[in-house]
């Protein structure tokens, strides 16, 4: 674990949250993202949702191709999100992630947050032994893939040099289904995958916690606190 010279190694408390309403996890980011701002410990909140597909900064209506009555009749809610990105989709099968970090005063530096941030999905699926990477095209500039297969989304906010949002991780196959409703991230040359379909076995998105805040904790130079 590296710090800053002349810096104790900061804690970050890692909860899993269990599958909360989107509406619910976007509460626990701001009391968490307060608590930072006052100078507290930091948080890495890991969860899965409830079906919801929210809408980035960068979103285009056209990439949302249910109609609402759809997407009611699946149970899936639809909400706005001042993350970075376009269209994405969460929902059971999947593991969030959200850190609420303080990227003051050593690590402001949005790119960097957003490459380690991938960095350390990709170090937890290569466990797993998928392998798994970034793309170089422009418009996959921030997401994890095996082959051209997307495994994981990343869409980030900060505000005062403190984060909020993450990445989606999916697990098991039961989030790809509801893919079909939206064009993830833009994208429309490409598709989805999960960990289930690469290792050919079904794991649960808890049983990742420990080696996802393992590698957190590692790539960020941070003390990790389970609560």
């Amino acid at each position: 674990m590296e710090a800053a010279a002349g810096l104790k190694p900061r804690v970050v408390r890692v909860r899993w949250l269990g599958r909360i309403a989107y509406d619910e996890a976007l509460a626990l980011q701001g009391e968490a993202a307060a608590r930072v701002l006052r100078g507290e410990d930091e948080s890495l909140l890991l969860l899965e949702h409830d079906p919801v597909i929210t809408l980035g900064r960068n979103a285009d209506a056209a990439d949302l191709l249910a109609p609402p009555e759809r997407l009611r009749e699946l149970g899936i809610a639809v909400r706005e999100a001042n993350r970075g990105g376009k269209v994405t989709y969460h929902g059971p099968g999947q593991l969030v992630g959200y850190p609420i970090l303080n990227l003051a005063p050593d690590r402001r530096d949005v790119k960097r947050f957003v490459t380690e941030l991938e960095e350390v999905v990709i170090r937890t699926l290569e466990e797993l032994g998928i392998r798994a990477g970034r793309s170089d095209r422009r418009d996959r500039v921030t997401s994890v893939w095996v082959g051209n297969e997307k495994i994981a989304a990343i869409g980030v906010h900060l505000s005062r040099w403190i984060t909020t949002h993450g990445f989606a991780l999916n697990v098991t196959d039961e989030a790809l289904p509801h893919f079909s409703a939206i064009v993830p991230c833009g994208i429309t040359d490409g598709g989805v995958t999960s960990v289930e379909r690469q290792i050919g076995r079904r794991i649960a998105p808890r049983e990742l916690v420990p080696r996802i805040a393992e590698h957190f904790g590692a790539l960020f130079g941070r003390e990790i606190m389970r609560t």
